[in-house]
């Protein structure tokens, strides 16, 4: 059997629905006066309308009750449990006394409907206790319920007016609980949007601190390189081919400089090569060649060996010791181990040396560097000592960012770094990489022959 379509709405329809959510309803506060003079006048007309002979005549004191009753829901949401009150004690006063059949009950449902909304079920059921006693109080103060066939004076009437009760404090906990799922749905929301837009900001963060220590890893040391090539460049203008050998260095420099750049400028615009945009083209002609150098070229402990060639060049003598001993040419391979290194280690660690030779070079005033670079089981040392004995060379390297930037490249890798003073003179960087032998190619091997 299947389900005949739902015809369109048309467009009278239409309008209809949107003239209906035109109006302007009133809520809250508003709503609840407007409900109180509804109430106020539907009970006062539907009570004289039920007027029957023998019945109390309803002034004074039956419109008393009426009144205060259902103007007391004007308030049912700012005072539940005072408006529950009103409902709890007037019925029970006004049926008993003989005065006219009306909807007088209808004020105790909204009241205690409310109060199951708004408080804790305990008090709305309390009231229904309340309630069935003092109906049942009254009708036998009156004598049996004094002739009154609606008395609730036996079983069935209890459980009648019990169960009517009881519905209103179920719909009562039932729109309770959808305004808490409700609530806790939107708390929940304004959460995750903060929890969103917190992670945002610390990636933001995050990044822009990345490429502040790319920026300065790469353009402290060459730029301290090219400094002092210039300036024994114009000490040497009577030595021409010392001169041009310090030009020489400098061009080789800022080649390097332009080429780290790239890879920097390549990492804050990046392009999806799917797109299809010319914003790649922009970066090639800003920078005058490819956006990113080849992995072949990125900084690792790998290269360290060009960084420690244009460090000779500028003047300061290099001594090379551990797996750099044997490897004198800008790359290290074989069974140093250090070529294929994790990325973020080799970088790290080359971005360590790096930093603390332009310290060496800037501040220290120091003639001889000890760089060594050791591959043990599980990690890498680094280590760089200068006999500088320059007065800026402490201070600069531990209260500048280089120092912190070290710290910061050895504990994203998980490593750790040491930098101070030696007590025979001179500086020391020291640095230690965690490596994960076997996850490497040929890392078991290497680490059985390393213990």
């Amino acid at each position: 059997m299947t389900t005949p379509p739902s015809r369109p709405r048309g467009p009278g329809a239409a309008r209809a629905v949107r003239a209906v959510r035109a109006v302007g309803w009133p809520r809250g506060q508003g709503a609840d006066a407007v409900l109180a003079a509804a109430a106020l006048v539907v009970t006062l007309v539907l009570s004289v309308v039920a007027v029957k002979p023998g019945d109390r005549a309803l002034w004074p004191g039956g419109v008393a009750l009426i009144v205060v009753a259902t103007l007391a829901l004007a308030v049912r949401r700012r005072h539940p449990v005072a408006v529950l009150v009103v409902g709890v004690v007037v019925p029970p006063l006004y049926y008993p006394l003989g005065y006219p059949d009306g909807p007088l009950a209808l004020v105790l449902w909204v009241a205690l409907f409310t109060a199951a909304v708004e408080c804790r079920l305990l008090v709305s059921l309390g009231a229904v206790i309340v309630v069935n006693a003092g109906f049942l109080g009254v009708a036998l103060l009156r004598g049996g319920g004094g002739g009154d066939p609606d008395a609730i004076v036996d079983a069935r009437g209890v459980a009648s007016l019990s169960l009517g009760l009881l519905v209103a404090v179920a719909l009562g906990q039932y729109v309770r609980s959808r305004r808490d799922r409700a609530e806790a749905a939107e708390r929940r929301a304004a959460e995750a949007e903060r929890s969103r837009e917190e992670e945002a900001r610390r990636r933001a963060v995050a990044e822009r601190l990345r490429i502040a220590r790319e920026l300065h890893d790469v353009l402290a040391h060459q730029i301290s390189l090219i400094n002092v090539q210039a300036g024994a460049a114009l000490h040497r203008r009577d030595d021409p081919e010392r001169a041009y050998a310090a030009l020489e260095a400098i061009k080789a420099a800022s080649r390097e400089t332009l080429r780290e750049l790239r890879g920097v400028l390549g990492v804050l615009r990046q392009v999806d090569a799917d797109a299809g945009t010319d914003a790649g083209t922009d970066v090639e002609a800003s920078v005058g060649g490819p956006v990113a150098p080849p992995p072949s070229q990125a900084p690792s402990l790998a290269r360290v060996g060009a960084l420690l060639e244009q460090t000779a060049a500028a003047g300061l003598a290099v001594r090379r010791e551990g797996d750099l001993a044997d490897s004198p040419g800008g790359t290290v391979e074989g069974p140093s181990g250090l070529a294929d290194l994790p990325a973020p280690v080799g970088l790290a660690g080359y971005r360590i040396v790096q930093e603390a030779l332009t310290n060496a070079v800037r501040h220290s005033g120091a003639e001889q560097v000890t760089v060594s670079v050791r591959r043990v089981s599980g990690a890498v040392v680094v280590q760089v000592d200068d006999d500088g004995t320059g007065p800026a060379a402490t201070a600069s390297a531990a209260g500048g960012n280089g120092l912190r930037g070290m710290r910061e490249r050895a504990a994203s890798v998980g490593g750790q770094v040491t930098a101070g003073p030696r007590p025979a003179g001179g500086y020391r960087v020291w640095a230690r990489l965690p490596v994960d032998d076997a996850a490497e190619p040929g890392g078991s091997a290497r680490a059985e022959a390393a213990g």
